[in-house]
């Protein structure tokens, strides 16, 4: 089968998912962050940050229908080392029949450690975030961001957000920041921030 052929079997797939995408927003806005999926504009900047050596994977936390999971996998992520994080079963499901092959964990995006088989940890090179943690209290922002450093130590993660500023208070999580993708073709407009652990002070 040529990329081509694989890459329309993906896009039909992908449009599969539209309508559990809106119909998960209907039943719970605040999870979804947005009211429709995200783009393949937004897809190829988030696609473009990852950082992965042979040995490790990228985790998406968030993964929803697999919007941005499809621009990651047609920008060179191997299928077996990309790991898609969905707390909702009806979503994951779709995930896995629409992704086959990568690895599809229905679990808590707030209990990392115990969601990510052991043999994962330290063994993650770009944890991808769609969350819309911005709406969340910083408690619960602070045990995200302590999830991720159990599981990927050092790595930190990037966050897509349609914020303009940084959706997180970065120097309260102990984190530094740095925009490094804007697009437009999104709608709404999304950013892509990475975040990264602050060093110990001596």
């Amino acid at each position: 089968m040529s990329d081509q052929t694989i890459a329309s079997a993906q896009d039909r797939r992908g449009q599969g998912g539209v309508s559990l995408f809106l119909r998960r927003w209907l039943a719970n806005p605040l999870q979804m962050g947005s009211v429709v999926p995200s783009s393949r504009a937004l897809g190829r900047h988030v696609a473009r940050l990852v950082e992965r050596r042979d040995d490790e994977v990228v985790v998406e936390i968030g993964a929803g229908t697999g919007a941005i999971s499809r621009a990651l996998l047609a920008a060179g992520v191997p299928v077996d080392r990309l790991v898609l994080v969905e707390i909702v079963p009806e979503m994951a499901e779709h995930l896995a029949a629409s992704l086959p092959g990568v690895h599809v964990v229905t679990g808590d995006a707030f209990d990392l450690v115990a969601s990510l088989p052991r043999r994962m940890h330290g063994r993650i090179g770009t944890a991808i975030c769609g969350i819309p943690l911005v709406l969340l209290p910083l408690e619960r922002q602070r045990r995200f961001v302590d999830q991720v450093e159990a599981v990927a130590p050092g790595r930190g993660f990037l966050l897509y957000t349609y914020c303009i500023t940084s959706p997180l208070p970065w120097d309260a999580l102990g984190l530094s920041a740095r925009r490094q993708a804007w697009t437009p073709m999104n709608f709404p407009p999304a950013s892509v921030w990475r975040y990264r652990p602050q060093p110990s002070q001596p």
